[in-house]
């Protein structure tokens, strides 16, 4: 039963990566990439996004054996900040980080694709502070990337920018749902 709900608990995480990764994509999609380009910027990002959690793991382990016993709380705080900004925070340059992404080369491409993963390094630190199987969470955070890249790659051209942005709203919503789901867990 232990092991369901961890893999539970990590596809609440993940869910919400893949709103945002849509997002971004989206708004990539808009430009009409050719295939080769999209298949590379999906690539591009799935390898960002499987990076930055194990960045954030590692940090999050290193605090949570400072903090000890707060270590969930701190997760649960770092995870409400991350879905609040995700919810409030309107970033109109991401869509144009990813363009440069899809053409970008050396440490250009590396420092964009940093920002773009930033949430991931976030989910990261806080699956390290309580915890959770890294090597999964990687493997879902890379196939997620990838998929949701592909879908927004696809179908950004004929989304509006309403739609995209209510997409990572979403995923803010429901990082906090989950942030919510912990406090009542830890509690109870």
């Amino acid at each position: 039963m232990a092991q369901s709900q961890a893999v539970l608990k990590l596809l609440f995480f993940v869910l919400p990566l893949g709103l945002d990764t849509f997002a971004v994509a989206a708004a990539l999609g808009m430009r009409g990439l050719p295939a080769r380009q999209r298949l590379r910027v999906s690539v591009l990002m799935s390898a960002f996004e499987m990076t930055m959690p194990v960045i954030g793991l590692l940090l999050g382990n290193a605090l949570g054996q400072l903090v000890g016993n707060a270590a969930d709380y701190v997760a649960i705080g770092v995870l409400a900040l991350l879905g609040a900004w995700m919810l409030l925070h309107e970033d109109d340059d991401e869509g144009e980080r990813a363009a440069q992404l899809a053409h970008g080369h050396g440490l250009a491409m590396v420092m964009l694709g940093i920002s773009i993963s930033l949430d991931e390094l976030a989910i990261g630190f806080t699956i390290g502070l309580l915890h959770l199987t890294l090597w999964l969470a990687v493997l879902l955070i890379g196939a997620q990337a990838f998929t949701f890249a592909q879908l927004g790659l696809r179908l950004g051209a004929r989304l509006n920018a309403t739609l995209r942005e209510r997409a990572e709203q979403l995923a803010g919503l429901a990082l906090l749902g989950l942030a919510t789901l912990l406090v009542v867990e830890k509690l109870a």
